[in-house]
């Protein structure tokens, strides 16, 4: 598997630094070298928020992503900060729920994800970013589904295991988008 570096950004409480740590979990899970950054303001809920993770089989030599294959981005402000970033032949995926604006870059692959009208769809606005996330997983293939179930149950805290179902739900639907 090639070296997967990816940013996700977005509002703080869109789950962004829950998708990185999952993707990171998953891929400890497969024995692949990980690394997992997080950056954000004290703000903390309402204002932005990103993190890098990097996933493959050889040795990380620094945490620090200048230019990811992937950029993930949830909202507007992450679009315009991040799209510049990716390598070129990468991959852009946006929230279309929340951003009208199009791509800029036409050397990057564009997908395109309602996640917050699929999370609504069922019935939990909170799950846009497992929507997202499974739509990732389908595209790249970075690390494999079930990985990232096995990662949602260890991340999550027990009392929040009856969410398990619904993120197993929004995950697959993400996935869908793109399949």
């Amino acid at each position: 598997m090639a070296l997967e570096e990816v940013i996700m950004a977005g509002f703080g409480g869109q789950g962004v630094m829950l998708m990185g740590q999952l993707l990171t979990y998953a891929g400890m899970k497969e024995d692949k070298e990980v690394s997992w950054m997080p950056s954000y303001g004290p703000e903390m809920r309402g204002g932005t928020a990103n993190c890098t993770v990097i996933v493959s089989k050889e040795l990380i030599a620094s945490p620090v992503v200048p230019n990811p294959t992937t950029a993930i981005v949830m909202n507007r402000p992450s679009l315009d900060k991040f799209e510049s970033d990716i390598k070129e032949g990468g991959h852009l995926f946006i929230n279309s729920s929340l951003i009208d604006k199009e791509a800029e870059r036409e050397d990057v692959e564009v997908v395109k994800v309602p996640a917050n009208e699929i999370a609504n769809e069922l019935g939990n606005s909170k799950v846009a970013n497992m929507v997202m996330l499974g739509a990732f997983i389908a595209k790249t293939e970075v690390v494999d589904f079930d990985s990232v179930m096995d990662a949602l149950a260890d991340v999550l805290p027990e009392h929040r295991h009856n969410l398990l179902p619904l993120n197993e739900k929004a995950l697959k639907r993400g996935k869908e988008v793109v399949g």
